[in-house]
């Protein structure tokens, strides 16, 4: 049977970047994007692509028998940052939505489904130094309340009625291709654009913040592999931790300053810094490195590189 995708939320940060690997390894006709609103991008313009409202069962259901979708992945969400400035609309789009794909799953229209995670789930009174894939989750934002909620709905869904659901906790990505969406560990992205733009930047964040972060391309990858693995070897319904690299704003700044020697960087911490002070400085991913074989393959130093080169172009 062909693997039919339908990718919810397509044009978001995330969205945009795995539409373009998916297309690329399942072919344009076999990948459909959709997202709230057409825009003029890539996206939109080098494939199918479908305008669906995520809190809408209906449409969403209309295209999954239009196109005989096997795989949903359900990237539309509210981040952290922006989720903070209206709660109840971000409960309202990361619950529902999944509740849409979960039970359109359960009644046999959907094979499996991909929904991100991320480390918002913790919380402060999580051990943040190799935070484990078990262990106290009390998240202190709307994101992560509704990301530890969907987790366990994930979790119920496949134990109850055999939905093969699986699910990634990001960390703070980095990508040169989108512009950053409203996340907490989104100055990693600014960073590199402002160095280029004007050599200064200043971090909504202190400068010995430390975060779990991860070049995009590692991200994409990790989520393709999930989604190819074995049912079998997937053993976490819930989410899987996932580690890349972790750094400060003045590590991540020293190494641009090997690039642009007269980068300079301040900081003005703001509502975003009692979120980072709640998520973990460094993640134990060896569970999804035992289970599906996962490697990262950036480190500070090549993302840096690869960063800059691409946003000069």
């Amino acid at each position: 049977m062909t693997t039919k995708i339908l990718i919810i939320g397509a044009c978001g940060q995330i969205g945009t970047e795995l539409t373009t690997k998916l297309r690329s390894i399942y072919g344009n006709d076999n990948v459909i994007a959709s997202d709230i609103r057409k825009l003029n991008s890539d996206i939109v313009n080098n494939g199918i692509f479908e305008v669906v409202n995520a809190l809408d069962y209906n449409q969403i259901e209309h295209l999954i028998e239009k196109y005989q979708i096997t795989d949903v992945y359900l990237m539309a969400a509210l981040l952290s940052a922006t989720a903070e400035k209206n709660p109840a609309f971000a409960w309202d789009l990361n619950m529902n939505s999944l509740f849409h794909v979960l039970n359109l799953a359960k009644a046999g229209k959907i094979k499996k489904i991909f929904w991100p995670s991320s480390i918002a789930v913790f919380g402060p009174t999580t051990p943040r130094n190799n935070t484990p894939q078990y262990t106290i989750m009390e998240p202190s934002t709307v994101y992560g309340i509704s990301k530890q909620t969907g987790e366990r709905w994930c979790e119920y869904y496949h134990n109850q009625y055999g939905v093969d659901v699986r699910s990634i906790r990001y960390p703070g990505l980095i990508s040169w291709t989108t512009e950053p969406g409203g996340g907490t560990t989104d100055y990693a992205v600014d960073i590199y654009h402002k160095a280029l733009e004007n050599g200064t930047f200043e971090c909504f964040l202190s400068e010995d913040t430390k975060l779990p972060m991860m070049y995009m391309d590692d991200a994409i990858r990790a989520t393709v592999e999930i989604m190819q693995a074995n049912a079998d070897d997937v053993k976490i319904r819930s989410s899987y931790n996932l580690s890349g690299i972790s750094f400060t704003p003045a590590e991540i700044a020293n190494e641009i300053k090997k690039h642009i020697p007269d980068f300079t960087i301040s900081y003005k911490p703001d509502f975003r810094q009692k979120i980072a002070d709640s998520w973990p400085a460094s993640i134990d991913d060896s569970s999804a490195r035992k289970d599906w074989g996962w490697r990262h393959e950036f480190e500070m130093d090549s993302m840096t590189k690869v960063m800059l080169e691409n946003l000069r172009k």
